[in-house]
C-alpha cells in the first residue's frame, strides 16, 4: 500500500511531468473510484498549477479547484503518448500536449474526487498534523496520546492524530525509538513521546528522500522505484540489527507488525 512517503514521491514526480498541463477529456470507465458529482464537468479544460501532499492524498491543484486522490492499496499513474487501455485502467485524463495521464488500480479502492475549497474534502478535513509538519511535537502528540488506552501503533496510524505515516513506517519508528508496539499509548513517558516523535521524522524524511519504498506489489507510478526498502530495520526481518535477536512478527489491530523483544519490551 503506497503510504505517506509513496504519495509524496508520486506528486513531486506529477509536478515535474504535469504541471501547467490543461485537461482536454476526461474518460472514466469505472464510475466508482469518482466520489463527487459533476466530476467531468468540473475538471475539464481545467490547468494543473499545483503539487501537495495531505497525509496519503494527492491534491493536485488545479486554476481552479482541486482534484484529491487516495491511491489506497493499489492506485498509480501512468503517463503515456496514446489512450489504449487495458481492464485496470479506470480513468484517463487527455492533456493538451496530446499525452494522457491514466490511472490504474488492480483493487479498485482508490478514489479520486474534485472540490472547489480543499477544507470541503471530508477526509482532508479530518487528518491531525502531517508528521513533517513543525507543529507535530512531543507536547502535541503526548496531549493526543493522554485519554488513548489503545496500543501506540494503533495511535500513530490513526490519520487523524497524526498524518502521513503507515503500516511499514510506524515499525521502523517504534524500532528506533525502542517502545513496544503494543504499549498503552497513554502510558508512555514523555522521554519516549519525544523520542517517537524524532523517529518518525527522521524515518519519513529519509523515505522521502529514497522515493518511499518499493515493496511487494506496489511501485510508485511513472516507474519511480522507491529505495528505501533497502533501509528497513525491522519491517520484514529475521534478526535485530542491533542485538541479533530473532525479530517476532505479531498482529496489532490486524496490521502485521514487526519488532524486537530484546530491544522493544513491553512496560507494565
Amino acid at each position: 500500500m503506497p503510504e505517506g512517503p509513496e504519495v509524496e514521491t508520486v506528486v513531486r514526480t506529477l509536478e515535474k511531468q504535469i504541471k501547467n498541463n490543461r485537461i482536454t477529456d476526461v474518460k472514466i470507465f469505472y464510475s466508482k473510484i469518482i466520489e463527487t458529482p459533476n466530476f467531468i464537468e468540473n475538471v475539464f479544460n481545467k490547468r494543473f498549477v499545483s503539487f501537495e501532499r495531505r497525509g496519503k492524498f494527492l491534491v493536485l491543484g488545479l486554476d481552479r479547484g482541486y482534484l484529491v486522490i487516495h491511491l489506497r492499496m493499489e492506485g498509480k499513474f501512468y503517463i503515456d503518448t496514446n489512450d489504449l487501455v487495458d481492464k485496470h485502467t479506470h480513468a484517463i485524463f487527455k492533456l493538451d500536449d496530446n499525452r494522457y495521464l491514466k490511472y490504474h488500480d488492480t483493487r479498485k479502492f482508490g478514489r479520486i474526487g474534485y472540490v472547489l475549497e480543499i477544507s470541503n474534502h471530508p477526509g482532508i478535513a479530518r487528518l491531525g498534523l502531517d508528521v513533517l509538519d513543525d507543529k507535530f511535537t512531543g507536547k502535541y502528540l503526548k496531549e493526543k496520546l493522554s485519554s488513548k488506552v489503545i496500543p501506540i501503533k494503533s495511535s500513530l496510524l490513526d490519520q487523524s492524530i497524526v498524518s502521513g505515516i503507515g503500516n511499514i513506517y510506524v515499525n521502523e519508528i517504534l524500532f528506533k525509538a525502542r517502545v513496544h508496539p503494543n504499549q498503552p499509548s497513554n502510558s508512555l513517558s514523555t522521554f519516549k513521546i519525544n523520542q517517537i516523535v524524532k523517529s518518525s521524522k527522521e524515518v519519513i524524511a529519509e523515505a522521502i528522500e529514497l522515493g518511499g519504498t518499493t515493496i511487494r506489489s506496489y511501485t510508485s507510478s511513472l516507474n519511480v522505484h522507491g529505495r528505501f526498502d533497502q533501509k528497513l530495520l525491522v519491517h520484514t526481518k529475521e534478526v535485530c540489527s542491533v542485538c541479533e535477536t530473532p525479530i517476532k512478527k505479531i498482529y496489532v489491530n490486524k496490521r502485521g507488525t514487526y519488532y524486537c523483544p530484546r530491544c522493544q519490551k513491553l512496560k507494565k
